[in-house]
């Protein structure tokens, strides 16, 4: 059995918890939620941890988190643990590390994947940081990780920084995936041939080459709404698009689909845009094409 302080009780912390208990593992929570929590305090916390520690972080990126990291420098002790599970920048990671490094505090960034329906089903894991550190807390990573071979559920990225940029590139990966969904049904939607779209969604789970994950949470989607008419269509974007782009053009890597998608979010939250009012207005000018105007 491990041992394992948890920041951060929200939806995904708060069924990592469950699940590392369910694997057998003692888990100390703190969250600001006193439904939650199990300490009062992060030195509640701390103090309730026998020595050598490992404290896992999940709360907002950014400042949040750095914050939280700083604090933990100044409880912690030497041959202790901090693991970063939440969405931070890799760029933040070194900062981190560098910081608990000077009290001999080890450090590991962990992307985590898996969402609301990890607890059940396991959570994909790419971890940063030295190969000691990994060791340390690997029967927290197998109790976390799905079923299975672990080479297909978790991974040792490479050094402080690379598992938070694994998680990055997965994420903008995740974003063409779903627009490329998203697109489908709308032009499924939109075509009279096509009689039971929600049908024909359902069933590409077999046997097609587009069967994933995703599409099978688009299947239940469409069942409970079969014409997702009751959701608006605005989508916020997490941070990490935006961050796998930068990194696309700062190694010049062409990402077109990625980029797409993440403007199709921007282009999401529009109710009226100003640049589709100037296409609009250039079409009428040029080509006298008939425009729509407000109110009529």
């Amino acid at each position: 059995m491990a041992q394992l302080g948890l920041i951060g009780l929200g939806k995904m912390g708060f069924n990592m918890r469950e699940r590392l208990r369910g694997a057998g593992h003692e888990v100390v929570g703190y969250d600001r939620n006193p439904d939650v929590t199990d300490s009062t305090s992060l030195e509640d916390l701390v103090s309730k941890l026998d020595g050598p520690r490992i404290v896992w972080i999940m709360v907002p990126a950014g400042e949040p988190t750095r914050q939280t990291v700083a604090e933990l420098g100044n409880l912690l002790s030497e041959g202790d643990l901090v693991i970063d599970g939440g969405n931070s920048k890799y760029t933040d990671d070194r900062i981190n590390a560098d910081l608990l490094a000077t009290k001999q505090i080890g450090y590991l960034d962990c992307g985590v994947s898996g969402g609301v329906w990890g607890k059940d089903n396991g959570y994909g894991l790419m971890v940063g940081g030295a190969a000691s550190d990994v060791e340390k807390a690997m029967p927290i990573f197998d109790a976390l990780r799905p079923e299975g071979p672990r080479e297909e559920g978790f991974s040792h990225a490479g050094a402080v920084g690379s598992g938070h940029y694994a998680k990055m590139i997965h994420n903008g990966i995740e974003y063409g995936m779903m627009q490329a969904f998203a697109e489908g049904f709308e032009l499924l939607e939109a075509a009279k041939v096509v009689e039971n779209v929600p049908a024909v969604i359902k069933g590409w789970q077999r046997g097609t080459v587009v069967r994933s994950w995703l599409l099978d949470l688009l299947v239940r989607a469409l069942d409970e709404d079969p014409e997702l008419d009751d959701l608006e269509g605005y989508v916020e974007d997490s941070g990490e698009g935006r961050w796998t782009l930068e990194e696309a053009i700062n190694n010049a890597v062409p990402a077109p689909v990625i980029s797409a998608a993440l403007f199709a979010r921007f282009a999401s939250r529009q109710e009226d845009s100003a640049a589709m009012r100037a296409v609009a207005a250039l079409r009428n000018q040029f080509g006298g094409h008939s425009v729509k105007k407000v109110g009529g």
